[in-house]
């Protein structure tokens, strides 16, 4: 079987058999890829703890006919030491897995934004140099429009009359003008919009000095825009700790 190497996160995994699991992997040339990782349950396995969710690995990989194989696995981050104890990291670390397994769909197709830009919020979480529920609000925003669903908050999203403007409309792509504005638009603040630009753009000096009601109503409105183009929840997001960062 031919093999290559490549860098990964691992998303998710899944017991097969006596001793084996699946790993589902966001690789940073490969995109995402499922591979078995082949005794990584017995006591004597080589790499087994290497191939947690949350880990950061180098991987060998053997290209098989529906499922690749690891043959090899050497630790870049083991983020999940940072995250695995704390509630409010844990939830909002998998809502970050769920969502990159969920936005990169098709397997080996190149994602590399999205895999630099999940290995960074992990390494961010996992420190704890931001508040969880920041680093996942920015992720949200940041990883949607790389898949394609940037929001305006800036210009209207329908006809792009230049902002500011008064409302929200996950429908309509952002911020719209009066004209544009469909029945049952959300009227976040200005400070909200603020807050929501930031975040997109990766502005933490101006997101840092949100306030708690701003942060809230902005997490409220990333949810119901992510939720729009995704046309289903994150099955993590119940579980999310929301009074991070809102204290």
């Amino acid at each position: 079987m031919p093999l290559y190497r490549d860098q990964a996160i691992v998303l998710r995994t899944q017991k097969l058999g006596e001793a084996d699991r699946i790993a589902t992997l966001l690789t940073r040339a490969n995109g995402k890829v499922r591979a078995v990782a082949k005794g990584v349950r017995r006591t004597s396995s080589r790499f087994g703890a290497r191939l947690e969710p949350f880990s950061h690995v180098d991987l060998q990989l053997a290209t098989g006919r529906t499922l690749d194989v690891v043959t090899q696995a050497e630790s870049i981050a083991a983020y999940g030491e940072g995250i695995v104890d704390d509630y409010a990291r844990y939830t909002a670390g998998t809502v970050l897995l769920e969502t990159a397994d969920r936005l990169v769909v098709e397997e080996k197709e190149p994602a590399t934004q999205q895999h630099l830009l999940l290995a960074g919020a992990l390494r961010v979480l996992s420190t704890g140099e931001r508040e969880p529920a920041l680093v996942l609000d920015s992720f949200l925003l940041r990883s949607l429009a790389i898949a394609g669903y940037a929001p305006s908050f800036d210009d209207c999203a329908r006809c792009g009359e230049p902002g500011p403007h008064r409302a929200f409309n996950p429908a309509a792509g952002g911020m719209v003008c009066t004209t544009c504005r469909p029945p049952a638009s959300a009227m976040p603040s200005q400070a909200t919009v603020t807050h929501l630009a930031a975040l997109l753009t990766g502005d933490w000096p101006t997101a840092l000095q949100a306030d708690p009601r701003t942060r809230r109503e902005s997490t409220g409105l990333i949810a119901a825009f992510f939720t729009y183009h995704q046309d289903n929840q994150l099955r993590s997001l119940p579980h999310l700790d929301l009074t991070t960062g809102a204290s």
